[in-house]
């Protein structure tokens, strides 16, 4: 173990033996931080906070703080960040509420760029980038190997879909379905099309990439059809496809409703 001679560290803190605390970190109370993590310069890690291995985190960054939330009042809540994740400098991540089921969760294999804010109850997935400065408000969903562009801000209980990208400065206010690219300010938000090169340099095969393009089209550009209808015609001419199964079951599911077209103009 390597904790430098200007870091505070709480006794109640169970440091793995691997692990690095740069110069005037601070780890207070039941921190737990797992093999080859470095928590470096200025960095603060507090609370119920349980960090996997080989996590990176910058300097400056505020890792389980209490959450901006006026009912909390103090319970023991948790933050539980996964392996491989790379947290950069000044980034804030706050623990869980009770409303919340207590926990914020950080899968694996993030990166979360310098400025960032996680709110409470937030649930990252795996291999999700954050650029610089987005902001998740509480209770947010983002799947795996989603992409959100820098100041992209998303509003408390929305849901991000997995494989999805969202473009620089764009404000969330309802679910984004998986599988999609989505860009544009205040209320010119809209969804482009699928997002075919985020999915092949995941792995996915051009034939499923052409039938989640087959279902984009028939949900997103048939204005004639009701929602409800789109999603009923989708299923019956791609049947037996998961992804395409997978993006019907998110309308189906949202509470907030789902992102789908250009909203209008109201200045």
């Amino acid at each position: 173990m390597t904790i430098h001679a200007t870091a505070v560290v709480d006794a109640q803190a169970e440091i793995h033996a691997s692990a690095t605390i740069g110069p005037y970190a601070v780890i207070d109370g039941p921190v737990k931080i797992g093999a080859d993590s470095v928590i470096d310069a200025h960095a603060v890690v507090s609370g119920h906070t349980t960090i996997g291995r080989n996590n990176s985190i910058g300097s400056f960054a505020s890792i389980g703080a209490p959450p901006q939330d006026l009912h909390y009042q103090g319970e023991p809540t948790e933050l539980i960040i996964g392996n491989n994740n790379q947290i950069r400098e000044y980034v804030s991540i706050h623990r869980g509420t009770v409303d919340g089921n207590g926990k914020t969760v950080i899968g694996d294999g993030n990166m979360i760029m310098a400025y960032s804010h996680i709110a409470h109850d937030c649930r990252i997935g795996d291999h999700a980038i954050l650029a610089n400065v987005a902001t998740l408000a509480g209770h947010v969903e983002i799947g795996d190997h989603v992409n959100l562009g820098g100041l992209v801000a998303v509003h408390q209980f929305c849901r991000i879909g997995e494989f999805t990208y969202i473009g620089g400065m764009s404000g969330i206010s309802k679910d984004v379905p998986p599988f999609v690219i989505l860009s544009g300010t205040r209320n010119r938000m809209r969804i482009t099309g699928i997002n075919k090169i985020g999915l092949r340099r995941n792995g996915l095969d051009n034939g499923v990439i052409t039938k989640l393009d087959q279902a984009f089209k028939i949900i997103f550009r048939t204005p004639d059809l009701l929602t409800s209808d789109a999603l009923e015609m989708t299923l019956a001419e791609i049947p037996d496809c998961p992804q395409v199964s997978r993006l019907v079951e998110f309308f189906r599911t949202s509470s907030r409703g789902v992102v789908k077209r250009i909203e209008e103009d109201q200045a």
